[in-house]
């Protein structure tokens, strides 16, 4: 087990103090004295469906609203010296959307601070009332409007095709336009419906290595064509607890992204390599907030690619968010959306010539205590 920090252990009791921080079964942020974020525990990591080196990217504290509750319950204890609490906070962080829980900030001496999150309405958590009952309703007027949107552009597309049929040869080229565009349109259509689904995987037991072949296969015969595929696998590995058809979907993307990146270099050595590993000793909680026993399995997607632009890497696995001219961003989203339904983690780090994407899943969980 590791613990999600950026600095290595101060004294002989860090080794034990850095368990029981990891272990805490309560969200929990270290934000040091410059209002940087500087380690989180697994419950932390779950919460917000990311790890340390995405979440900490830019100034914690400048980035939380003004007037926001966090801040002040963070200056009260460096101005006190002295652990402090407050109840029924409202908080909305990194993009999410908002929950409400209690708070605790302890100031650790060295001018950071420990905050502890007690959620009572989280990330993944069944809500009542109101807001239950209009999420399906947004997420049917979203599908209702997709088949509105897709039959006129049917009638379109074929009217198009007519047009060109009948058109002299300076027309034709603008009749094909239309039929393209509107290709186009509805392709954007199809991913907008299936991103607005909920996601409800079969699970069951799922080598995962099995899905990764398969991956591999579907990209060596089309986006990585001309690249090195490497892998370098942990044959010992126990099943994945997932959804076979959504794992593929998950991993296909990231190695489409890890193939258009490594075509990007323009030089002919292009390389993506797929890692997988066994990661003793470490939790994953699930959506609804129980934990999955077992270490999760680490898949890790490496490209020698140029690398993701610094101003999108904040929020990467947002919707409409890409550096593709015809992008749509919605892969990554798509992605990060999986994910989280599996109880598992996604994150990433990315620098010139080398950008890693980590996956953990939960492994089936295996019988007795």
């Amino acid at each position: 087990m590791t613990t999600r920090t950026l600095s290595p252990p101060r004294n002989d009791d860090a080794g034990l103090k850095a368990a029981a921080f990891d272990l805490s079964p309560d969200p929990s942020l270290v934000v040091d004295g410059a209002g940087a974020l500087v380690a989180v525990n697994e419950a932390a990591e779950a919460l917000f469906g990311h790890g340390l080196s995405v979440l900490a990217r830019g100034r914690f504290l400048s980035a939380l609203p003004p007037g926001s509750a966090l801040t002040a319950l963070i200056e009260r204890a460096r101005a006190e010296g002295a652990p402090v609490r407050e109840r029924g906070l409202e908080i909305s962080l990194f993009g999410l959307p908002g929950f409400e829980a209690d708070g605790a900030a302890a100031p650790l001496g060295d001018g950071s601070v420990l905050l502890t999150l007690a959620v009572k309405a989280g990330l993944g958590v069944d809500r009542s009332g109101a807001d239950a009952a209009a999420l399906p309703s947004v997420m049917g007027l979203g599908r209702m409007l997709a088949h509105e949107i897709k039959n006129p552009l049917a009638g379109i597309r074929g009217a198009a095709q007519l047009l060109k049929m009948g058109a002299k040869a300076e027309d034709a080229p603008l009749a094909q336009l239309i039929v393209d565009e509107t290709d186009r349109v509805a392709r954007l259509v199809d991913r907008m419906e299936a991103f607005s689904e909920d996601v409800l995987p079969d699970f069951g037991s799922v080598n995962i290595h099995q899905v990764l072949d398969r991956v591999r296969a579907l990209a060596a015969n089309g986006v990585a064509d001309g690249l090195l595929l490497k892998e370098v696998y942990d044959p010992s590995l126990p099943p994945v607890l997932g959804d076979e058809d959504q794992l593929i979907q998950v991993f296909l993307n990231l190695v489409k992204n890890a193939a258009e990146a490594a075509h990007a270099r323009g030089d002919g050595q292009g390389e993506i390599t797929i890692h997988t590993a066994y990661r003793h000793g470490v939790r994953v909680r699930a959506m609804r907030g129980q934990t999955l026993r077992g270490a999760p399995l680490e898949v890790r997607v490496q490209d020698n690619g140029p690398g993701v632009p610094a101003h999108l890497r904040e929020h990467l696995f947002q919707p409409f968010v890409t550096s593709k001219p015809q992008g749509a961003g919605l892969g990554l989203a798509l992605v990060a959306k999986l994910v989280a339904a599996h109880g598992g983690l996604i994150d990433f780090e990315s620098e010139p010539g080398r950008t890693v994407f980590r996956v953990l899943l939960p492994i089936v969980a295996s019988e007795g205590p």
